[in-house]
């Protein structure tokens, strides 16, 4: 019976440690996201810039 709740227990904490995982993992990629568009767009500025001189 003791092995039973012991087990269970390590499952759970393991499931909400891998859980807090992935929320890591996509924040992070929403950052590398919206830091992409505003490179992209820095970069078409700089273009832009230059074609009008």
């Amino acid at each position: 019976m003791m092995a039973k709740k012991l087990t269970t227990g390590a499952a759970l904490v393991l499931t909400v440690l891998a859980l807090a995982s992935c929320g890591n993992t996509i924040r992070g990629v929403g950052q590398d996201a919206a830091n992409t568009v505003n490179a992209t767009q820095d970069a078409g500025r700089t273009v832009e810039g230059a074609a009008a001189r």
